[in-house]
Order: C-alpha cells, then sequence, then structure tokens
C-alpha cells in the first residue's frame, strides 16, 4: 500500500512540475556574461570582513536581506536605535551567527569569505525562519501534532500545521517582488495557498547549461514548498534553499522522508 501511494505521490510530482514548466519553456533564454548581468546579492562582496563594530556602507542592505530571510527583526527587540543604519550591532552578529549555523559554516558573527559566499548563492525566496522558528535546525525529532508549531524530522522540515497539497489550486497574484538577476530565483506557498513563480529576469535552461539556471530543479524545490515542506540543511537535498548556476539536482533521501513523514506513506 505504502509503495502505490508514493508512486502516486510521484506521478502527481511529476505532472506538477510539468505544469510548473510549461510558461518558460518558450522563453528559456542563453545565458549572458556575468559582466552584463549584475547579481541581485552583489552589494555583499564589498562587506566581507566587517564583524561587530564595524560602520560600512550597504550593512543596511545587508540587514535588510537577514530580515527577508527570517534570520533579523529589529521589532521585538529593546534596541531600535541601528534598524536603519549602517552599524554592524550585536544583533545583526547574532542575526549572521545563525545563517552560519543553518549552512555548516563557522559561527564567528563575522562576514568572513564562505559566508559571504553562500549568501551570494542564489536562492529561493521562502525564508528559513519563519515567525522565530528555524526550519533549518537539525537535530530534533517530531513527536505528536501540535498546531502552530514547526516540526523537524532529520533535517528536512515541514511548514507550520504540517500544511498538506489538496487537489485545489490556491489564488493567483503575489505581494512578494523579485529582486532582478542572480537573486531570489523563485519563490512558492505552502498549502493551501497554492502559488509558485519564476523570476523572469534569471538565466533559465531545461537541464544544466553554463551560467542558467535549471528549470527542472529549481521547479522541484518549490513543488516541495507547494507540497508542504520547508528548507532543509543537508546541501544534497533539494530542499535545500540555494543552487549555483549550470546545476541539476534530483529528490534525495532525506526529501523523501519528509514527504513520506508529511503524508504518512
Amino acid at each position: 500500500m505504502n509503495s502505490r501511494v508514493f508512486s502516486l505521490f510521484s506521478s502527481t510530482l511529476l505532472l506538477l512540475l510539468l505544469v510548473a514548466l510549461l510558461p518558460l519553456l518558450s522563453c528559456a533564454t542563453s545565458p549572458e556574461s556575468d559582466d552584463k548581468r549584475k547579481s541581485a546579492f552583489e552589494f555583499l562582496k564589498h562587506l566581507q570582513g566587517c564583524h561587530h563594530g564595524d560602520k560600512v556602507k550597504g550593512i543596511h542592505d545587508l540587514k535588510k536581506y537577514l530580515e527577508h530571510f527570517g534570520y533579523l527583526s529589529y521589532s521585538p527587540s529593546k534596541n531600535h536605535t541601528h534598524a536603519d543604519d549602517d552599524d554592524f550591532d550585536e544583533l545583526l552578529e547574532s542575526a549572521v551567527k545563525t545563517y552560519q549555523r543553518n549552512y555548516h559554516l563557522n559561527a564567528t558573527g563575522n562576514l568572513d569569505a564562505q559566508t559571504v559566499s553562500k549568501m551570494m548563492t542564489p536562492r529561493c525566496g521562502v525564508a528559513d525562519i519563519i515567525n522565530g522558528t528555524n526550519w533549518m535546525h537539525s537535530g530534533k525529532k517530531w513527536h505528536g501534532h501540535n498546531h502552530g508549531k514547526f516540526h523537524t524530522v532529520s533535517h528536512f522540515s515541514f511548514f507550520p500545521r504540517r500544511q498538506k497539497w489538496p487537489a485545489t489550486k490556491g489564488n493567483h497574484g503575489d505581494g512578494s517582488p523579485f529582486d532582478g538577476n542572480g537573486g531570489i530565483l523563485a519563490h512558492a506557498f505552502a498549502p493551501t495557498d497554492g502559488r509558485f513563480h519564476y523570476d523572469a529576469d534569471e538565466q533559465w535552461s531545461v537541464g544544466a547549461r553554463p551560467g542558467a539556471f535549471d528549470l527542472e530543479t529549481v521547479a522541484l524545490h518549490e513543488i516541495g514548498h507547494l507540497l508542504g515542506l520547508g528548507h532543509s540543511s543537508v546541501e544534497g537535498a533539494i530542499m535545500f534553499s540555494s543552487i549555483s548556476p549550470g546545476m541539476t539536482k534530483g529528490l534525495h533521501g532525506d526529501d523523501m522522508q519528509g514527504i513520506k513523514a508529511l503524508y504518512n506513506t
């Protein structure tokens, strides 16, 4: 029975993948040179080496980056004075450390070369941390069902309340603008919303091509969100948040364990 259910899931996943790819198959473009297309995350490059106590132009953009992906919020903090400036304060240092731990980097709180390189990698627009809950924190085991809380099994993760994808489509429209080339590639929303969008400013291809992002690989990742998965801390998993151009990936054991656990198959 379990194998039949998982086979049905795989077929449904393939169908969703094909539907998601249709709008972009006709407009996949050839990659342009790096000189002509500046990455949306390019601002991070000149911040390499920054640490607590520094004041450097562009740190405010780093704060917005980390806020977008859930690592930083000045709202609940008693110290609101540095929310809109270029000061590398303690709250920012703590946010950088959390990011480094999630991506298996040395958690110094400093913007070393490895951290900047990872942050500059094009990625999914879905946050790693939502409402203060760190989706990528590994080591927890899920016990029982508790509404409103986020659960982690192995390294994969679920959206809050373990939302699952029904046989209906969600509403259209977005409200989450993309940032241009080389930043956020795509984003999708948890069940039962159903929205999934690519960033048309990126270079797309079908299959691995230098300088372009594989439509199928990115679609598979976003469909994971549509089905209820969050980001994984396993770099080989399709639900890992970032991917480099010219790369293709398929389902990893961690992804399959997550789907099986979420849908009880």
